[in-house]
């Protein structure tokens, strides 16, 4: 028997993505974002409102990085995400984590988070940010040869039912191939 339930963001997991820009000061700002996705093969959405100041920084410097978010660093994620960079312009600085400028576009690459894309504004619409990802990189750690190995990544995901953050690194399924099976 199914039961009717309070309406959320029902579609998990959610991925916890870290929004990296620059500050018009040059300083970084980071926001925690569950609302994003691929549009394309080289296109990120996020559903973001204009009044975060990322989404100001992103219209004001036309970039923007976003890195997976991993279980090694649950709080300075969650702390991006409970803290606005309207009220506290220099929130990065108090995380402890350090970065790096991108080569190719003007935002900043968070060093501790194992995967980025680097990403030029493209527009801001009804959906919010849509950006294309001109480049990706990932720390060597969490690479298998040339491939990245995502249970090394840990990547977090975002319950909306309970508000928590689970780990995302067993491999249960093989894409494009198991379903064959049932042919």
């Amino acid at each position: 028997m199914r039961k009717n339930i309070k309406v959320t963001e029902g579609i998990f997991p959610m991925p916890v993505l870290m929004i990296a820009t620059f500050n018009e000061d040059g300083s970084v700002n980071v926001m925690n974002a569950a609302w994003g996705t691929m549009l394309e093969r080289d296109q990120v959405m996020l559903n973001l409102t204009e009044t975060h100041k990322t989404v100001q920084n992103i219209k004001e410097r036309k970039s923007f990085t976003v890195s997976i978010a991993d279980s090694k660093h649950v709080k300075e994620a969650d702390y991006f995400g409970i803290v606005s960079g309207n009220n506290t312009p220099y929130k990065f600085a108090k995380s402890g984590l350090t970065y790096s400028k991108s080569e190719n576009v003007d935002a900043p690459i968070i060093n501790e988070f194992p995967i980025c894309l680097e990403c030029k504004f493209i527009e801001y619409g009804e959906c919010g940010v849509i950006g294309k990802v001109v480049n990706v990189t990932a720390d060597e750690s969490v690479m298998d040869g040339d491939n990245v190995d995502i249970s090394k990544v840990s990547a977090i995901a975002f319950d909306p039912y309970t508000h928590g953050y689970y780990k995302v690194t067993e491999r249960v399924g093989n894409a494009f191939k198991d379903g064959f099976l049932l042919k």
